[in-house]
């Protein structure tokens, strides 16, 4: 696991560059990545989430492309169009901003369901449609999506099918006095970002994809994972529990957050730290926890509280 402990650290440590004092967010990213997954991040405006997708195409050397949503985008805006040649008298596949390997979907709750739904085929099946021909994406393929919580004037919620796809959820929050007073003075002649280099290869990134997925995970854990999001689905103050890919998610991700620990096993632990940003966005609540305030953080935090942490040998 040295490898991919290695190779996270040069990741993550090449993002703080830019990404000042949030390695917790910037970790949670990198497993994200390592996992093959997509990740929504919502914020307000200005905290760096863009920065953040930037700086992971740069660090990998990835084509990077930046989708605006907007509500009169079209379909074909995101996926690309067929153009008659008059010359060679034959349909030409245009390709759309989709065909990149990181891919930033910027504020995508502005665009209508119509043209957020042209992502849920890239997203899952990792190639896209465009009249009857299908055109596989580049490899590695990552969306990284975002959207304001605040402003909702004019925006499209994200439904659950969409929301189902994003492997993790997470928020950057404001910066600490200190290390805003460094993002002052590292940007007083410069964006950083304009000379961040690559720090590993996307072949690389391809072999840690592969090499997370033999992280050894005891039959206990898995059994308390699944019980996780079996008590989300029977919880009373919840509307719609979390489906099996929320399963499927969980059990990846402490996969990789394991191996970046340097260990080839993985710890009840491993499940608690990422059963809020694998979840929340999965869990919709009923109207009457709504009218209570409660939110999605919350009922998890009360479902570990009622699931047996295993015990034992977990090592395999």
């Amino acid at each position: 696991m040295e490898k991919i402990q290695n190779f996270a650290e040069k990741v993550a440590a090449n993002i703080e560059k830019v990404i000042v004092g949030k390695r917790s967010p910037v970790d949670l990213a990198v497993i994200c990545l390592l996992c093959q997954g997509h990740l929504l991040i919502e914020d307000v405006p200005g905290v760096g989430k863009t920065v953040l997708a930037r700086s992971i195409a740069l660090s990998l050397g990835c084509s990077f492309s930046r989708i605006q949503f907007t509500p009169d985008m079209l379909p074909s805006d995101v996926t690309g169009v067929s153009i008659f040649n008059q010359v060679t008298r034959q349909f030409e596949f245009r390709a759309g901003p989709v065909m990149s390997q990181i891919v930033l979907s910027d504020e995508i709750n502005r665009a209508t369901p119509k043209t957020q739904a042209s992502l849920l085929e890239a997203m899952e099946e990792r190639q896209i449609t465009v009249d009857g021909t299908t055109h596989p994406l580049p490899k590695p393929f990552m969306v990284l999506a975002t959207q304001n919580p605040i402003e909702y004037e004019g925006t499209f919620p994200l439904p659950e099918a969409q929301l189902d796809r994003f492997l993790m959820r997470l928020e950057l929050g404001y910066p600490s006095l200190e290390d805003e007073m460094n993002i002052l003075d590292r940007q007083q002649y410069k964006h950083p970002i304009l000379s961040l280099q690559q720090v590993v290869s996307s072949q690389e990134l391809e072999e840690a994809q592969e090499e997370i997925k033999k992280v050894y995970v005891a039959p206990a854990v898995k059994k308390y994972m699944v019980e996780i999001v079996r008590q989300t689905r029977q919880h009373p103050d919840v509307y719609l529990g979390a489906s099996p890919r929320g399963s499927l998610a969980l059990f990846r991700t402490t996969q990789a957050r394991a191996a970046m620990s340097g260990r080839d096993f993985v710890l009840p632990d491993d499940v608690k730290a990422l059963v809020h940003t694998t979840l929340s966005h999965r869990v919709i609540l009923g109207p009457a926890a709504r009218l209570r305030d409660l939110n999605a953080d919350q009922i998890l935090q009360d479902v570990l509280g009622k699931v047996v942490v295993p015990g034992g040998d977990l090592k395999g």
